[in-house]
C-alpha cells in the first residue's frame, strides 16, 4: 500500500478502556509512521482529553436518523483520504459494513470483550466477512472467539496487547488527598462496577482481615456506579456498611488515577470478564505489588508469580484474604519485587510497540 491513512472510529468520548488506549495513541499524532484522525459519534467526558491531542478530531454526529448518519459518515472518511477504518468495536463495524460499500475503505476491528461471541450468527458473519483483521488483545481473548465461533484458520485473528503511555504514570506526582501523615497502610482497585469484576469479593476480603485483627489498612475503590447495573455498586457499598467496614472507601469515578497509584501502597484486583487488564498493568508500572485473581488473562500479561504479583483463586474469599495479608506483611519485599515487574511491563506493553505492532497490520492489508 503506497497511501495509507488510518481512522480510528468511536462511538463517545467517554472515559473507558478503548477510548483510553486511542487516546493514548491520539497523543503520539505527529510521531507515527502513519497518518490518521480520530472520528467520534458524540461528546462524552474524555472529549477535552482527547482535544488536547494533537490528532484531527472529526464530530459525525447522529442527526437525522440512521441512513443520513451512515451518509455521513461515507462522506467524511472519503473527504479525508481515509484509506483503513480501524472499528473499537464490532457494533461499530456493523454500521461500517453498510457505510463503507462500494468505497474500497479497508475495515479492521479490535475486539475489547467477549459479549459478541454471543451475537447473532449473521452479525457474527458480516463483522468476520467485513473486517480485513480482528484485532484481540490477549491471546486468551483470542482462543475464546476462536472456539466459540469455529472459525476458519485464515490467519485473520492477530493478538495486539494493548499499548499504555507510561508517561502519564512515570510524571504523576503523589495525590495530595493521601498526603496526611501518620497513615495506614492503602490498597486501592481501580474499574467501574459492572458484570464481571468482582468488587463485592474484593470487600469480603477486608472483612476477613478484619477479623483477623488486620485493621491498619485503608481501602479504596475507584470507579463509577453505572445505572444499568446499579445493584452491583448498591449491595457492595450496603455490604460495607453492615459490617462496619468503615476502612473502605467509595471514590467514584477519578481523572486522577496516575496520582493516586503513586499515594498508595498496592493494588488489588478481581475479574472473570477482562480480556487485557490495563488498570493492573497500570499499577504494576506504577511500581505497586499487586494481588490479582488467577484469571487465564491476568496470569497471560502479568506474568510468573512472585513477591510483586500475587494470585488468588477466582472467586475464593478467603484465598484473597490470604495474598493480601503476605502483601501488606512483606510490604518492603513487595514494593522491590514491584519495581521489576515495573520495568518489564514498561517494555511489554508501551504505546509505541502497541503502535509499530498496529503499523505492521496496516501495511500489510
Amino acid at each position: 500500500m503506497n497511501y495509507m491513512k488510518v481512522a480510528y472510529f468511536l462511538g463517545g468520548l467517554n472515559r473507558g478502556g478503548f477510548e483510553n488506549l486511542v487516546c493514548d495513541i491520539c497523543r503520539r499524532y505527529g510521531q507515527t509512521s502513519y497518518d490518521f484522525v480520530c472520528v467520534y459519534r458524540h461528546e462524552g467526558n474524555m472529549s477535552e482529553t482527547f482535544k488536547n491531542t494533537r490528532a484531527p478530531m472529526i464530530h459525525v454526529a447522529k442527526n437525522g436518523g440512521m441512513l443520513r448518519y451512515l451518509l455521513d459518515i461515507r462522506r467524511a472518511l472519503r473527504r479525508e483520504h481515509v484509506t483503513i477504518v480501524h472499528s473499537q468495536t464490532p457494533q461499530n463495524t456493523l454500521l461500517l459494513s453498510v457505510a463503507l460499500l462500494g468505497t474500497g475503505i479497508q475495515v479492521m476491528t479490535t475486539f475489547h470483550g467477549y459479549n459478541f461471541s454471543k451475537a447473532p450468527w449473521w452479525q457474527r458473519m458480516i463483522v468476520y466477512n467485513t473486517s480485513e483483521k480482528i484485532i484481540c488483545v490477549s491471546e486468551h481473548q483470542k482462543s475464546e472467539y476462536e472456539q466459540r465461533w469455529r472459525l476458519p484458520n485464515e490467519n485473520k485473528l492477530e493478538v495486539v496487547y494493548n499499548g499504555i503511555d507510561f508517561d502519564k504514570i512515570d510524571l504523576a506526582k503523589p495525590s495530595s488527598e493521601f498526603a496526611e501523615e501518620p497513615r495506614k497502610k492503602r490498597l486501592a482497585m481501580v474499574g467501574n462496577f459492572v458484570s464481571g469484576r468482582s468488587q463485592n469479593i474484593i470487600a469480603k476480603s477486608v472483612q476477613v482481615l478484619k477479623a483477623r485483627g488486620i485493621t491498619d489498612v485503608d481501602f479504596y475503590f475507584i470507579g463509577k456506579r453505572i445505572e444499568v447495573e446499579s445493584e452491583l455498586y448498591d449491595n457492595c457499598l450496603k455490604y460495607c456498611e453492615e459490617n462496619g467496614l468503615k476502612n473502605v472507601h467509595f471514590l467514584g469515578s477519578r481523572g486522577d488515577v496516575p496520582e493516586i497509584l503513586k499515594a498508595i501502597d498496592g493494588f488489588v484486583y478481581s475479574t472473570v470478564n477482562d480480556t487485557f487488564g490495563i488498570a493492573v498493568i497500570e499499577a504494576i508500572a506504577a511500581g505497586l505489588p499487586v494481588v490479582v485473581n488467577d484469571w487465564p488473562v491476568m496470569m497471560e500479561v502479568c506474568g510468573v508469580e512472585n513477591a510483586g504479583i500475587r494470585y488468588f483463586q477466582t472467586g475464593n474469599v478467603t484465598d484473597a484474604a490470604d495474598k493480601i495479608a503476605l502483601l501488606l506483611s512483606n510490604l518492603k519485599d513487595s514494593k522491590n519485587a514491584a519495581k521489576k515487574n515495573a520495568e518489564l511491563v514498561h517494555k511489554r506493553y508501551s504505546i509505541e510497540q502497541h503502535i509499530n505492532q498496529l503499523n505492521k497490520i496496516y501495511q500489510s492489508l
